[in-house]
């Protein structure tokens, strides 16, 4: 069943009895690492949790007020397991997971983003990956009606036979319309939606170990259309005030709602297992775990169900009364008798496991690579990298305008904007780097949240919350748990002095393959919001502003890994104290109107960003190296490192002397202009316009063509 000896006591020792077969499954999936975070939990609550944005109550997830009367929420989820197994399937029932997460919290889903991983690009396996991940999101997001507004994706070779899908949603309901979110004796418990098969069965458990086999009998057969017209009942049974909580069917299926549920409110259910509607013939053990997809637990009171069925009827939604609330705070399992009665609490809240840690050594001092005589290619070279490469081929398959709240659409601006209601809108980035996080997991994870917070400053947003996505290998391990904690309190601690609380996230551990386990890889999402849109573009003479200061930090670099396969080197690390200074006077420039464009300085370093500013805009630029403050020795370290809170800045000549008052206590160099050529310059190293943006389209040649 998937537990261990101890958990196996344990569970034996509560009950004092042996557990039956139901019990035992419905312990073995909620108890699985995926579904009970019982090695990250300890760790998951030093994450700060409160903000001056964040809505105190009793809610399943964090609600942000926004203003306006409207409260958001947010939501990520992964489907890594499945999709490396069944790509398309396995992304697909990703996404409708995440919308159901955000729909059972009574908010409406307004859109969607992706943070996705693969090998490289080269490996047939990987692009096949690639492919059917992307048109799984696609088909799935499309087809519901909900925007995919932005995405991340990173190549890696430590990705081998393996891929992650990540997707996060946003929602937004009026703060009138909450859910009352509360159970009382006698409420109905209603299953709406998909019909319960075999697909899925052991999904949980299936997640919480190594993949080393192709289980497709583990991944969920997704139908939008269902999900649709869950979404648009659900919304107008909350709109009507009938819904009193609610919860998604995914991972561990029956067996983690009813008890997770349960057990929140400290009440028991009485369950009808003969009531659930099956489309094939299933033993009690299957119907209690199967995770198939598009289905929702309702609670509804005896005045509000007659409304409720009746817009599940006008939907043509199948549905099924399989449970009424008890005061006895068991689940009580009826299937030809009584065949489960074990406390919700004990089924909900697995014993936590106190893992052993030890800290990986990193050489990170190396020999550097030879200096290379022609930097021209090397540019060009980073420019054709997919981690860098535009991802035109990925976002023109999504629609990204259904819903008529896109603003600035994905690959415009460093950051998606959405419009939330009238003169307010929502600024949005998801961002990761696994090398630099292999290589310093505290540091690294630091630099990911730092490289979303810049990517949410550059628009004008001021971030209000942040999302972790912390995606390992195998906990057994002492060094990857270690790079876990690591990464926890690298987090934790920016997340503190920046005052930017966590409103949500997952922990995904067992990410390896026969090939062997990921780098670790956090995801780390930030929103923000705005009160106008800055629609400006690059003009011809603008000046360029770099702020901060560019040091020899190549470890984990893109240089490093893509062009010379330096897996070592130092990795940039943050200071927490000068993004606490730099990010409100970044805003306050873009909002005032006297900047053109903004440019977070990332993968890739200055080289890359001033091209990639030079490619979305269609102008040139030349840029005084000399005039760079930096702490390199030479010219590659110099146009290549990565280091954090750098800004690259497009301002008219009229503007210069206001944006240089407002900058004037910060680090910060003038190191060129933009013209109305077709070439950019470091110095005398020309790149014509043209060859950048055809190595910079990379993706799309490779998909397209082969």
């Amino acid at each position: 069943m998937g537990l261990s000896n101890e958990e196996l006591a344990y569970l034996e020792k509560s009950l004092g009895r042996k557990a039956s077969n139901v019990e035992l499954s419905m312990v073995s999936a909620q108890w699985s690492e995926h579904c009970s975070y019982k090695s990250s939990k300890k760790y998951i609550k030093t994450l700060p949790k409160r903000g001056k944005y964040v809505l105190e109550g009793n809610y399943d997830t964090t609600m942000l007020d926004v203003g306006g009367g409207y409260v958001l929420t947010i939501h990520i989820e992964s489907h890594n397991h499945p999709s490396a197994v069944e790509p398309y399937g396995g992304a697909a029932t990703g996404v409708g997971g995440v919308v159901r997460d955000i729909l059972s919290s009574g908010a409406k889903p307004i859109a969607l983003l992706n943070a996705l991983r693969f090998s490289d690009m080269r490996d047939a396996h990987a692009k096949w990956l690639f492919k059917n991940v992307v048109r799984g999101i696609a088909d799935y997001g499309n087809c519901i009606g909900i925007p995919t507004v932005g995405g991340e994706v990173e190549f890696d070779t430590s990705f081998t036979g393996y891929c992650l899908v990540d997707v996060s949603c946003i929602g937004l309901c009026k703060r009138s319309e909450l859910l009352k979110n509360r159970i009382d004796e006698g409420d109905y418990v209603i299953l709406a939606g998909g019909s319960t098969g075999k697909d899925g069965i052991h999904g949980a458990s299936f997640a919480s170990k190594a993949l080393i086999s192709d289980d497709r009998s583990a991944v969920q057969i997704p139908d939008p259309f269902m999900e649709k017209l869950i979404i648009d009942a659900t919304l107008e049974a909350i709109k009507h005030g009938y819904i009193k909580s609610m919860k998604d069917l995914g991972g561990g299926g029956l067996a983690c709602a009813l008890s997770e549920t349960a057990d929140k409110f400290g009440k028991g259910i009485d369950v009808m297992l003969d009531k659930v509607y099956l489309r094939e013939e299933m033993s009690a053990e299957e119907i209690i775990i199967s995770e198939s997809q598009e289905r929702m637990l309702y609670i509804i009171d005896k005045n509000s169900l007659e409304g409720f069925v009746s817009i599940l009827k006008k939907y043509e939604i199948p549905y099924a009364i399989i449970g009424i609330v008890r005061e006895h705070k068991n689940l009580k399992i009826y299937y030809d008798g009584i065949i489960a009665d074990i406390p919700a609490s004990l089924v909900a809240n697995a014993p936590l496991i106190n893992r052993k840690a030890r800290a990986r050594i990193v050489i990170n001092d190396t020999l550097k690579p030879s200096e290379p005589e022609n930097i021209k290619d090397i540019i060009l070279q980073l420019l054709e990298d997919p981690t860098i490469a535009s991802k035109r081929w990925i976002y023109e398959q999504y629609d990204h305008e259904v819903g008529l709240r896109t603003v600035i659409k994905p690959g415009l601006r460093d950051a998606s904007i959405l419009r939330l209601y009238e003169g307010k809108f929502l600024a949005v980035k998801l961002d990761g780097n696994s090398k630099h996080c292999y290589l310093d997991p505290y540091h690294g994870s630091q630099g990911c949240f730092s490289e979303a917070c810049r990517n949410i400053v550059s628009v004008g947003a001021e971030p209000i919350g942040m999302i972790d996505h912390l995606q390992f290998g195998n906990p057994e391990n002492e060094y990857t748990y270690q790079a876990f904690i690591d990464a926890i309190n690298g987090i934790a601690d920016y997340s503190r002095i920046m005052d930017i609380p966590c409103v949500g996230g997952k922990v995904s551990f067992y990410n390896e393959s026969k090939h062997g386990e990921i780098k670790p890889s956090p995801v780390i999402g930030v929103i923000g919001l705005l009160d106008n849109v800055n629609r400006a573009s690059i003009k011809d003479n603008d000046r360029i502003i770099i702020t901060g200061i560019t040091k020899d930090e190549l470890g984990g670099s893109e240089y490093y890994e893509y062009i010379h396969n330096i897996s070592a080197g130092n990795v940039p690390k943050v200071d927490i104290q000068l993004d606490k200074m730099l990010f409100p006077t970044i805003q306050k420039i873009v909002n005032s109107g006297l900047v053109n464009y903004v440019h977070d300085c990332s993968k890739g370093g200055l080289a890359i960003a001033i091209s990639e500013m030079c490619i979305l805009n269609d102008i040139g630029a030349e840029v005084d190296i000399k005039s760079i403050k930096n702490e390199c020795n030479r010219l590659d370290d110099i146009l290549f490192s990565e280091s954090h809170s750098r800004f690259v800045i497009a301002v008219s000549n009229n503007n210069l002397p206001k944006v240089k008052e407002l900058l004037s206590s910060l680090p910060y160099s003038i190191i060129g202009r933009f013209y109305d050529k077709d070439t950019v310059s470091f110095d005398d190293i020309n790149i014509g316009l043209e060859e950048a943006r055809y190595a910079y389209d990379s993706i799309t040649r490779v998909m397209d063509h082969g």
